[in-house]
């Protein structure tokens, strides 16, 4: 239990750091708006627009992975039952109303984190710029105040590692 406790100590005083930065106004519109690129219907939209394109095994891996994505998400979401910051920390109230009760590990990375990984091995040609979407899309959330940095950390380990399943699974 003392781990968790310094990895909580950690994430706190990271995250007050976040919080502490100058224009805070400026990244919160910039965060809600790279925030809301990585929101579920999102995904949806780019498995349409690769199905269209004719990658048809690509849209497979996208289904089968985000499948177990979501599944292990879900799991580790109710099983780690994680306050968010705002329910975590006195005097503290985040800049968006965030979509669930938990915070641990954050589905917008996570899902981020999928996406590139999978686009990337259709496009490597696309690796740097899908990349730094889906860090800063983990740093939004941060910077809005419904995540602590650790929950981002483990959400692009799953992305990442259900977009490795999924394409060692179906290719």
């Amino acid at each position: 239990m003392n781990i968790l406790q310094n990895i909580h100590a950690f994430d706190v005083q990271t995250f007050y750091w976040c919080m502490a930065r100058k224009h805070r106004a400026k990244l919160t519109q910039i965060g809600r708006a790279i925030s809301f690129s990585a929101d579920g219907p999102m995904y949806a939209l780019v498995a349409a627009l690769v199905w269209l394109a004719g990658f048809e095994t690509l849209v497979c891996v996208l289904a089968f992975g985000f499948l177990i994505e979501r599944a292990v998400y879900f799991v580790l979401k109710r099983g780690f039952k994680r306050h968010r910051p705002a329910d975590a920390l006195d005097d503290f109230s985040s800049f968006i109303i965030p979509s669930d009760q938990f915070s641990f590990p954050s589905g917008h990375t996570s899902g981020a984190f999928f996406i590139a990984f999978c686009l990337s091995e259709w496009f490597p040609s696309l690796n740097m710029m899908l990349y730094f979407w889906a860090a800063n899309v983990g740093l939004s959330r941060i910077f809005l105040g419904v995540h602590f940095p650790t929950d981002t950390v483990i959400g692009a380990l799953l992305g990442s590692t259900c977009a490795a399943v999924a394409i060692g699974v179906l290719v």
